[in-house]
């Protein structure tokens, strides 16, 4: 049989055909009229998308980078943060606050967890000047719960920023950010936007643009004050890719046609789609005998599932691309070899998630070995969950 290469990855995500189209069309320079009517056209997209009234700005910079550029902006050394972690991506949140001189407190919870609210109430202090935390940790498959933060800065009256990694989060999640009162959300292009990797973008509230004005910390590239000076001209305020802003355009307006011409509607939409496939795949993974890894809080951006005993995970992920080439992704650091990671962000259907239930499957045949195997079983697992949630629409 011919084999079709299918990314069922948490980032690079497959690629939105009318995206590849706009990017090989985009041959404009970047301090042009042309230019500053797409540049101005996808911000105020971009505002629609993460469902915001706060300024937007695009990083030319992997998601990474507009982290770094929420610590330059929103912190100075020796400010007491607070760093709430369960995963890989958590834990470069303390790297980069400690990298920018800041007193780090945590709060952490084992892989395949989340944290409690309690342990945050605990460890939040009168002098906390940030919070940073992840809508989703796509190390592990697990979804925070970020109303609960938000609401207990809120409680607490603090003067703490809160920053959100949602760079898997939007567009799989449900985030109300203007009203949770979400002072910066962060997104990358890779992601639920179906684009390539290379830009990132962040959501910035009132109150973390007057904290950017006594802030110490050195900052250049990122300095994101710049960056919105330029906005507001229809410009970045350095080289900016602009092919890949063509492609966020054209992604948008896919979006957009999928909410009947709302962009908010479409992102809903995005939102269940990918809440919908990762209810069929737990369910397809269960019914295979299999255990998920984060079962009490998992996320719509991937699956993460625990490998058989004695069996590595990179033998499952070898087996999918070997025969069918169909890329999964391993666990990342300490859980190399233990979990193996689905996607369902961005441009997966039902057609792909069935398809690659059904792949699966067949490696679970000759693979898995596990007790009472038979065909079906997961892909009719699947089906139920899809028929249950086509009826509650």
């Amino acid at each position: 049989m011919i084999r079709k290469t299918r990314l069922f990855t948490p980032g690079p995500t497959p690629l939105l055909p009318a995206a590849q189209f706009a990017m090989a069309a985009a041959d404009i320079h970047h301090r042009t009229p042309e230019f500053r009517a797409i540049y101005t056209r996808v911000l105020a997209q971009l505002k629609e998308f993460v469902g915001t009234k706060n300024d937007v700005l695009l990083l030319t910079a992997s998601g990474t980078g507009a982290m770094e550029a929420s610590v330059s902006n929103l912190t100075s050394p020796g400010d007491r943060v607070l760093v709430l972690t369960a995963g890989k991506f958590g834990e470069r949140w303390t790297a980069l606050a400690k990298a920018f001189g800041c007193a780090v407190d945590e709060v952490s919870a084992p892989y395949g967890k989340t944290f409690s609210i309690d342990a945050v109430r605990a460890a939040l202090k009168a002098d906390t000047r940030a919070v940073f935390m992840q809508a989703t940790e796509t190390s592990t498959g697990a979804r925070h719960d970020v109303a609960a933060v938000a609401n207990l800065l809120r409680e607490q009256k603090s003067d703490a920023l809160l920053i959100v990694d949602g760079i898997t989060g939007l567009g799989t999640t449900d985030l109300d950010v203007d009203a949770l009162g979400v002072d910066v959300i962060i997104g990358g292009s890779q992601k639920a936007v179906m684009i390539p990797p290379g830009l990132s973008y962040l959501a910035v509230s009132d109150r973390a643009w007057q904290r950017m004005e006594t802030t110490k910390n050195p900052r250049y590239y990122f300095d994101l004050r710049r960056e919105r000076k330029n906005a507001q001209k229809g410009e970045s305020a350095y080289t900016p890719s602009v092919a890949l802003i063509a492609a966020l355009g054209a992604a948008f307006d896919y979006i957009a046609a999928q909410g009947d011409g709302s962009l908010a509607e479409g992102r809903r939409r995005l939102v269940d789609n990918a809440e919908t496939c990762a209810a069929m795949t737990r369910a397809a993974m269960q019914a295979l005998g299999l255990q998920l890894f984060a079962p009490d809080a998992p996320s719509a951006a991937c699956t993460a599932v625990i490998s058989p005993e004695r069996i590595d995970s990179g033998d499952i992920v070898k087996a999918l691309k070997t025969r069918f080439a169909a890329v999964i992704t391993n666990g990342q650091g300490e859980m190399k070899g233990q979990i193996f990671r689905i996607a369902h962000l961005g441009f997966f259907d039902y057609m792909d998630t069935i398809a690659l239930i059904g792949a699966f499957e067949q490696i679970a045949a000759k693979t898995l070995r596990q007790p009472n195997f038979r065909f079906g079983s997961a892909l009719a697992a699947a089906q139920c969950v899809f028929a249950d949630h086509s009826e509650q629409k």
